[in-house]
């Protein structure tokens, strides 16, 4: 069986950006051997599209024979991110020279035992606080929910214990695999920019997307069955420089064009 090497470092939004990249590759008959975050990636070896993780560059790995080596780096292979405005997963099937044929739901069985069966999620975290807006935001959308007699729970994930100072109506979990399969169960998924919001998406669960100073366009996520909401600043994107007033995140303009986005279905 032919072998890749796949080197991608990356927080959990990047991972899920290059698993079309391990599902195509496996359709063709490949032994993929993937580097990265493990956790992240054992969500593609339940998959069965990849077939060894590992967090590092190891000799024992080095030392195998790969008709394929795939490297994005700063220092070596492939530059992680393009150099003209485009969708991150074009950028690597236009590069690679792979037929953008791919799933844009994630065919991950679900648990039967889901705190947020038939819920509307609410996961206001982000690895980075210059993409969260204040938290005000998500309590009158937990309230426009709550009249509408829907049941609403907050996710709770390892970067978001902040969270838990303004509300106790949550679910925890550092485990991406066992959130991806309970989050599929999910009725709506609300969140900001953040690998928890590509995941909902990914999963086709109905999600919005809050983005501020990120780029919509490069870093949209995959799935059919998801709408951003962006104020379409003119000094938006500019992640990571954010000035610090970040007009793109307000919040009363934000829940507005989320109302509208809701009630547009």
């Amino acid at each position: 069986m032919k072998k890749v090497l796949f080197y991608r470092k990356g927080a959990f939004g990047d991972t899920l950006l290059t698993f079309p990249i391990f599902e195509v590759l496996k359709r063709k008959d490949y032994y993929i051997v993937a580097i990265g975050n493990t956790d992240y990636l054992k969500i593609a070896k339940e998959l069965n599209w990849i077939d060894e993780i590992y967090s590092d560059f190891y000799k024992e790995i080095l030392k195998k024979n790969y008709e394929l080596k795939i490297i994005f780096s700063k220092t070596e292979g492939f530059d992680p991110f393009p150099s003209e405005r485009i969708w991150i997963v074009d950028y690597y099937f236009n590069l690679l020279k792979l037929e953008k044929n791919f799933s844009l739901v994630l065919p991950i069985k679900d648990s039967i035992e889901s705190p947020f069966k038939n819920k509307v999620v609410l996961h206001p975290g982000s690895g980075s606080f210059k993409k969260i807006p204040d938290f005000s935001l998500f309590e009158k959308i937990e309230k426009f929910f709550r009249s509408k007699g829907l049941e609403v729970i907050y996710f709770v994930g390892e970067a978001d214990s902040w969270i838990k100072n303004f509300t106790q109506n949550f679910w925890e979990c550092f485990d991406p695999l066992i959130l991806a399969k309970v989050l599929k169960k999910a009725k709506l998924f609300i969140g900001v920019d953040s690998g928890v919001s590509h995941l909902a998406s990914y999963l086709g669960i109905k999600s919005f997307i809050f983005y501020g100073p990120t780029d919509t366009l490069l870093w949209k996520p995959i799935g059919k069955n998801y709408k951003i909401i962006s104020l379409n600043l003119k000094c938006s994107p500019c992640f990571p420089k954010v000035c610090e007033e970040r007009p793109c995140l307000d919040s009363s303009l934000l829940f507005d064009k989320f109302l509208k986005a809701f009630n547009d279905l």
